[in-house]
């Protein structure tokens, strides 16, 4: 059982295009869901905590354009070595 009060160490990690000035490419993307894979699966197993879900709203001419991005906070009893 996975105790809130026994957290030690909370990682954030952001998925997405968070940055409105810079567009981030697929391969970013995926270096970012790979870290917060291995920090799901790899020895301490961390823990989903909270979602933040967040967006922009960017006038280009006359169109809009909305760019969204996902933050998971990671709770790990200790700080994981790779980290």
């Amino acid at each position: 059982m996975f105790d809130l009060s026994s957290v030690g160490y909370v990682k954030r990690i952001i998925i997405g295009n968070n940055n409105p000035e810079k567009s981030t490419d697929e391969v970013a993307i995926q270096k970012q869901m790979d870290l917060l894979n291995r920090c799901l699966t790899e020895y301490p197993k961390g823990k989903i905590i909270g979602v933040e879900r967040n967006f922009f709203i960017l006038n280009i001419g006359e169109h809009q354009v909305v760019m969204q991005y996902c933050v998971y906070h990671v709770g790990f009893k200790r700080k994981p070595d790779y980290l």
